[in-house]
């Protein structure tokens, strides 16, 4: 490409000239020039009076029509194109109104639009394939609040740890054998760290229970395991399901400040499956009651008896 048609701007970037419009001016004359002369053309053939100055007329007349035609389209091709960037602005502008009248921050919004704006420019194929694949993933999740119900597969550490960052008043939580092996884990730690913070700073009260099957399922381990998230300040307590009056199945699951649910699902392996999170006010309501019920019939693990396993 020749140095006539581009330009480098102050990034060192190719910016293109008025040179590169030439050809779509070339096309107009081109255009208004055949129809002039085929017009000229035409009337000759019909009316053999060279001298006829309506061959000149139709000529002009017609060659300007078509100009004028050009214009025209090329006109509202780019009132379409104003129109729409239009709408979009419009689009826009309701949309942060409508985060400044909201609780989210709109500052936040604003950083993620300008954020993602410059990776667009910026950024490699890969960065903006994985900002894109990210922004999905958020826009999924807002959209599933919204509803009041959302999912992922597998366990999603970065939730838990995020919204024991919001917690303010309660988080009741239960745990089977399915994550028993989760507390022996770095997110673990984490999260640990996290409810250790919420008790200290914000007086968040949290209660844990364990739950096993048997007796004999109380374990040296399981005692430990208590102890520790004790010396953090969380109240953890043992279940024996054999021994309560209750004996339906218990899934995982935590709540938040009793209006947001975490719960996980086991697969054919007794592994996570799969998490959701549940807002819905009926579901929040029956797990707080599910978890109030067994927690009365729960006891400390000092107080449950010891049964002679291998482990203990």
């Amino acid at each position: 490409m020749s140095g006539a048609a581009l330009g480098t701007g102050s990034n060192g970037q190719a910016v293109p000239h008025q040179g590169q419009r030439m050809p779509k001016m070339f096309w107009r004359i081109l255009i208004t020039a055949g129809a002039a002369g085929g017009a000229f053309l035409l009337t000759s053939i019909l009316n053999q009076d060279d001298g006829n100055i309506w061959q000149w007329v139709a000529s002009i007349v017609i060659g300007s029509a078509a100009l004028i035609v050009q214009y025209l389209l090329d006109f509202a091709e780019r009132f379409e194109k104003v129109d729409r960037r239009f709408n979009e602005i419009l689009a826009a502008t309701e949309l942060f109104s409508q985060v400044d009248g909201s609780v989210l921050r709109s500052e936040e919004v604003t950083r993620l639009v300008l954020g993602y704006t410059k990776v667009r420019e910026q950024g490699s194929d890969i960065v903006q394939a994985f900002a894109e694949k990210e922004l999905a993933d958020l826009a999924k999740l807002m959209e599933g609040l919204a509803k009041g119900s959302e999912d992922r597969a597998g366990e999603n550490h970065e939730w838990l740890i995020n919204i024991t960052d919001c917690v303010k008043m309660t988080l009741d939580a239960t745990s089977t054998s399915v994550d028993r092996d989760f507390w022996y884990s770095g997110p673990a730690e984490r999260y640990l760290d996290a409810q250790e913070k919420a008790i200290k700073r914000r007086g968040v009260e949290i209660r844990r229970l364990f739950l096993v099957k048997e007796p004999h399922d109380v374990t040296a381990s399981l005692r430990d395991l208590c102890e520790r998230h004790r010396r953090r300040g969380i109240d953890a307590r043992i279940a024996v399901r054999s021994q309560m009056t209750s004996s339906r199945k218990v899934d995982d699951f935590i709540v938040f400040d009793g209006e947001l649910c975490y719960e996980t699902a086991p697969d054919q392996e007794s592994n996570p499956d799969g998490t959701w999170l549940r807002c819905e006010p009926e579901h929040v309501e029956d797990r707080v009651n599910q978890f109030n019920e067994l927690w009365a019939e729960a006891r400390e693990p000092e107080a449950v008896p010891s049964v002679l396993t291998s482990e203990s």
